[in-house]
């Protein structure tokens, strides 16, 4: 019999603040280049582009949808559907919207569900897991996957086996889920050999995980179903229709359903994996030398051990001395100085900051957009500088505001501007002027990347400012539409 693909659903909507200042709300740390040449979503992407998988289907939001394609292009991935949700609900209906959707196109389809923010070096060992999982999906069981631990880790939630695991690969039963432990219950768990890590990764067929849903969260069912039903399809993304879906629980799929199901099994796996929780996995995971010290960017390191020290912006240089387990990571915004045993506790910090106010918590001075990305230079009350950076053939909308006028300086490449009834080029060291209220478009016509400095003056520079009445991107209104 010849072997079913199996479709890769791909969670990508999160917004994980324990890696701040780095990793923020609008641009979460799976679009992040962390550890190694590529961004976790694009490693997430290449560990299912095998034989055995099929195209995947890729669940996001609004905000990432172009990021999501332009990762997955830049590693020449092509998704079989990426699913826009109107608003993030948590893993469970995520899932089930994908497994649904998959049963209307494949009523035999199986399924591996994973995040993508984590890491599993070896692609080898976790497509060998995957395919060790297959015999208990086809006897109707849920399957998900457990790490063995290797240290009583307190951030993890555990699953706990009936057994020890008899191999490596080798599917078991599972007793019950345990919620993250405090470090004195983690250590007595690891002693046992019957826990292992929670993944948050599964594998089933879609009928088996629709039919669970139908069983413990019958009403979840009929309104994803609604979702799609009257879901639209937007230039190569499926947005979920936002009514149905505003009144799904905000619930995961360990607590809608795994918790509750009666046939689940585990396959351990023990090649290596981390979810990248907090700044302390990304010092365990990443290369550091005989001192334990780890650098990235301009940063230097003088007579330091076990220390992480982190310059996310050029021209940003970072310098740490006498240090010993410190966590120092530097944006030209905000900078991060902790003891790595306190990595969990950062996301305490974005609260605070939240709750003060501060932009810094949620936004990132560099924003990203369908047609490339700008980042503030200096704001003031009634001005604000800008550095723009559009792809090669890419176009703003054809838009106007109410309440600034725009000067622009050609910095790098050339851009085709029009305002009101006239188009023309604006080549290096060249600039326009846009007056308040004039309708206007901004494009790179050329093969390299265009870059222009922009003045905002006016009384008010916020993003909203903004009415459009052309997008090729179909924003629709708003600051990113």
């Amino acid at each position: 019999m010849v072997q079913k693909m199996i479709t890769p659903v791909i969670l990508s909507g999160g917004s994980g603040t324990r890696l701040w200042p780095l990793s923020r709300k609008a641009y979460p740390k799976q679009f992040v280049q962390l550890i190694g040449e590529e961004t976790l979503f694009q490693a997430s992407a290449r560990r299912v582009d095998s034989p055995e998988f099929g195209p995947p289907v890729i669940i996001t939001n609004s905000d990432f949808r172009f990021i999501v394609k332009d990762q997955i292009a830049a590693i020449s991935v092509e998704a079989e559907t990426i699913l826009i949700e109107p608003e993030a609900r948590n893993t469970a209906p995520a899932v089930l919207a994908a497994a649904l959707q998959k049963l209307r196109t494949d009523p035999d389809s199986i399924l591996l569900v994973a995040p993508s923010d984590h890491v599993v070096p070896d692609m080898a060992a976790f497509r060998a897991a995957v395919q060790a999982g297959l015999s208990a999906v086809h006897e109707g069981r849920l399957v998900t996957f457990g790490i063995t631990p290797t240290y009583p880790e307190t951030g993890y939630g555990y699953l706990e086996l009936a057994t020890p695991p008899e191999g490596e690969t080798a599917p078991v039963a599972l007793t019950r889920f345990v919620e993250k432990p405090d470090a004195q219950r983690a250590a007595e768990m690891l002693a046992t050999g019957r826990y292992l890590w929670n993944s948050g990764i599964f594998l089933f067929r879609a009928a088996d995980i629709v039919a669970a849903f139908r069983q413990h969260t019958p009403e979840m069912v009929s309104q994803v179903e609604a979702a799609l039903d009257q879901a639209q399809s937007d230039i190569g993304f499926l947005r979920l229709a936002p009514e149905p879906w505003a009144g799904i629980s905000d619930i995961s799929i360990d607590h809608a359903v795994m918790e509750k199901a009666d046939n689940l099994s585990v396959v351990p796996f023990g090649a290596g994996w981390s979810d990248l929780g907090g700044w302390d996995a990304v010092w365990r995971e990443g290369v550091h030398d005989a001192q334990g010290v780890q650098l990235s960017g301009q940063a230097t390191a003088i007579d330091c051990s076990d220390v992480l020290l982190r310059a996310d912006t050029e021209n940003m240089v970072v310098v740490g001395i006498g240090l010993k387990d410190i966590i120092a990571v530097a944006m030209n915004d905000a900078v991060l100085v902790a003891h790595k045993s306190r990595a969990q506790d950062v996301k305490l910090a974005v609260d605070a900051l939240k709750k003060q106010g501060v932009r810094q918590a949620t936004d990132l001075p560099k924003d990203h957009r369908p047609w490339g990305w700008f980042e503030s230079l200096a704001v003031g009350t009634r001005f604000q500088v800008k550095r723009i950076h559009v792809h090669p053939g890419a176009a703003l909308s054809l838009q106007s505001h109410f309440h600034r006028s725009e000067h622009w300086i050609v910095v790098e490449g050339t851009a085709k501007v029009t305002v009101g009834e006239e188009t023309r080029l604006v080549t290096e060291n060249e600039s326009i002027y846009i007056p308040l209220g004039a309708v206007h478009r901004m494009e790179n016509p050329g093969k390299v990347p265009m870059v222009l400095i922009e003045v905002q003056t006016g009384s008010y520079v916020g993003e909203d400012d903004i009415v459009r009445y052309e997008d090729i991107y179909a924003r629709g209104q708003g600051a990113k539409g």
